[in-house]
């Protein structure tokens, strides 16, 4: 009885115009056959450091992340200061 255990990012949403919702899904099978499958979400923001995101996560943010976008994102950001 060989178990194993696999993880990818299998959905990755823009969400209220600047928040980038990432989902990681974690597959477990027992003898190629599935057992079970949980999720860990995470949202990125323009101003997130996406160093350490997988190469697809960092290719869909830098594309929606446009200078208009993170203009707005720094607005909202000023705005909810005051």
């Amino acid at each position: 009885m060989a178990l194993t255990e696999t993880t990818s990012i299998d959905q990755i949403e823009i969400v209220g115009g600047w928040n980038i919702q990432v989902r990681q899904a974690t597959v477990i099978e027992r003898d190629g056959e599935f057992v079970s499958r949980t999720f860990h979400r995470w949202v990125l923001t323009p101003d997130s450091d996406i160093t350490d995101q997988e190469e697809k996560v960092q290719a869909i943010c830098n594309a929606a992340w446009t200078d208009e976008v993170r203009a707005a994102y720094d607005s909202f950001k000023a705005e909810a200061a005051e």
